[in-house]
């Protein structure tokens, strides 16, 4: 295995122009208003999971259209005497939320964490019909309805993701003032977009991101999602303008332009699934002034792993004024 985009020099200076719908930020303050307009309809019961230190809820609440989104909240099962600062973390693509034991490093912390299902990917939160028709071959969830922005799966998605921070700030023992999200690769790319979309957030932590620099990645990526997106394309090009014209307002690019939060990136400099030059687009377009990224130049698409996890837990302690884990 060897680099095979731009040297890290280059990468440093990656800034390619943005290509922002004009309706960009009025679709997406639309999108969320409509959903917005629907209770949240926040519900949560205990489970017991077998954590003797830590406290499950399994959490539902209204995402997209009112549609059900499924979630755990793990918490420290100690009584504490103030709110707890929250992390709500979205998932990388094809899985959902799991077992409760697979997310056990920020409640473990002294952090509510909220894990948060993933449409149609995740095993108790469904994407329902009712959308636009899929073209044929867009069977893939990154190719579901590629020909208008209105209709495609990650508005849907985004939605739910912002909903979720909502969510965590309902519950009586989080600090609403203090959340954070988080995610690796598309979770990655939807936790940027939160930042956008909902700009209270008070910290981004963003690891390995799909979701950005779709011209470039679509073409450069060797394996899916990209590539899901590039057989598609392969197979029908009379799909290829609008489903180009479709992505933009997706674009992880724009999302980091609107962005303030202190973030912390992550990129892999032989990620071959989200190649670092995509990576860099949406850091080097970043808004906010307090961003960081630490660089693996050796790693594939399982980046910095357990590493960066260790920094995360400084890194956000810090800016939450609970200071560096000893």
């Amino acid at each position: 295995m060897a680099e095979f985009d731009l040297p890290l020099e280059e990468l440093i200076r990656y800034r390619p122009e943005r290509d922002e719908p004009e309706d960009f930020r009025q679709f997406w303050k639309d999108t969320l208003a409509d959903s917005r307009s629907r209770p949240l309809d926040l519900r949560a019961v205990p489970v017991d999971v077998g954590l003797t230190r830590l406290s499950t809820l399994d959490v539902s609440f209204n995402g997209y259209q009112g549609q059900r989104v499924h979630a755990w909240l793990i918490l420290p099962a100690e009584p504490v005497a103030a709110p707890l600062p929250a992390v709500v973390q979205y998932l990388g693509y094809g899985g959902g939320r799991g077992w409760p034991g697979d997310h056990l490093l920020w409640a473990s912390a002294g952090y509510a964490h909220l894990v948060m299902d993933t449409r149609g990917q995740g095993s108790d939160t469904q994407d329902p019909g009712g959308f636009p028709a899929a073209s044929p071959g867009e069977v893939a969830y990154v190719t579901r309805g590629t020909q208008d922005h209105r209709g495609y799966y990650y508005r849907r998605l985004l939605v739910d993701a912002v909903r979720a921070v909502e969510a965590v700030r309902d519950f009586g023992a989080v600090d609403a003032a203090r959340v954070a999200v988080c995610g690796a690769s598309q979770g990655g790319g939807m936790a940027l977009a939160v930042a956008a979309l909902e700009p209270t957030v008070t910290a981004l932590m963003v690891d390995i991101p799909f979701l950005c620099h779709w011209p470039r990645a679509v073409r450069l990526a060797e394996r899916p999602p990209y590539a899901d997106v590039a057989a598609l394309l392969a197979n029908r090009p009379e799909l290829a303008e609008r489903a180009l014209a479709t992505l933009r307002y997706f674009d992880g690019v724009n999302f980091a332009a609107q962005a303030e939060a202190p973030a912390l990136f992550s990129v892999a400099l032989m990620d071959r699934t989200c190649p670092p030059s995509t990576v860099y687009a949406a850091y080097n377009h970043y808004g906010g002034d307090r961003k960081a990224i630490t660089v693996y130049p050796y790693n594939d698409h399982e980046g910095g792993g357990s590493r960066q996890s260790r920094m995360q837990l400084d890194w956000l302690g810090t800016l939450m004024g609970r200071g560096p884990v000893r």
